[in-house]
């Protein structure tokens, strides 16, 4: 209708049916929607859920479980980002503090197909299309960048760009996107490291067998400021391909709860508690953007 040429009155006689009928698709479309906003809030009453455990939410995570993301080891205290954000998505869905229950699930079982011992998992998964191929993600509850660390002295200390990493050799955790970052954005000359967890990244720098370690910026933040005694953060990485990347609760594919955790979630970004919890327990400050 921006560029209607008017060329006889049958014509245009023609077009304001057109705009009528454009009018009553809107309106219907807006009943629709509204219908769809009814039916999930039913199915996402708390009586209504399919449950692993009847009357309990059932959150899973990995052991250890870092700072800043959880503190102490213990996902069920309510500190630390994921532990705070988990809480209030089950505050959201109707859940007290003591109707849930956290399970110890590896990163790599979470993310797998396979029969899930969770309603929801939080474990800073980023969400991908490789990934919804075997799992069904909430949105996303943090959005997060790749940073890469190392130690004072170390060969790519003050480095300032991507290309200074070319000749490095780098290491990350199996199966995370701090991987596949080195792997498509730095692309190294040299095949980066692989380690089960975090920890062991940090002891080969440590030991000085790899020059650096990818991960998200908090963990970045966490690892040179209480792992080791001289680390520095090199730089972040930009978004890959220009994407947002994001963490996202993880859930058995096809799960019926998938849209109640993603309501939940969505309603605490709306409402500003995501960016609150984000404050409180992250920071992205001091890390310097390579180019």
């Amino acid at each position: 209708m921006n560029r209607t040429r008017v060329l006889v009155s049958i014509a245009a006689l023609a077009a304001g049916t057109a705009t009528l009928a454009a009018c009553g698709s809107d309106d219907n479309a807006s009943s629709t929607s509204a219908a769809g906003s009814d039916t999930t809030a039913a199915a996402c009453a708390k009586d209504q859920l399919k449950l692993v455990t009847k009357g309990t939410l059932t959150v899973g995570t990995d052991k250890p479980a870092y700072p800043p993301w959880f503190v102490d080891d213990t996902p069920s205290n309510g500190k630390g980002y994921e532990s705070a954000v988990a809480y209030a998505i089950a505050d959201k869905m109707g859940f007290a503090k003591d109707e849930v229950k956290w399970v110890v699930v590896p990163f790599n079982t979470a993310i797998a197909p396979s029969a899930k011992s969770f309603d929801f998992d939080v474990n800073q998964v980023s969400i991908s299309d490789k990934r919804r191929n075997a799992v069904d993600f909430s949105s996303g509850y943090y959005d997060v960048r790749q940073a890469v660390i190392s130690y004072k002295g170390s060969p790519i200390d003050g480095t300032t760009s991507i290309a200074g990493l070319k000749d490095a050799k780098l290491g990350a955790q199996v199966g995370t996107t701090s991987y596949t970052a080195i792997k498509d954005q730095i692309r190294p000359g040299q095949d980066p490291a692989v380690y089960d967890t975090n920890d062991l990244a940090v002891q080969a720098l440590k030991n000085k067998q790899i020059d650096g370690i990818v991960v998200d910026v908090p963990t970045a933040f966490y690892m040179t400021a209480a792992q080791l005694d001289d680390g520095v953060i090199v730089g972040q990485l930009p978004a890959a391909g220009g994407q947002q990347e994001q963490f996202g609760a993880v859930l058995d594919k096809g799960s019926a709860l998938t849209p109640c955790v993603t309501q939940a979630v969505d309603a605490l970004r709306e409402d500003g508690t995501l960016k609150k919890l984000e404050g409180q327990w992250l920071s992205s400050q001091g890390a310097p953007e390579l180019k």
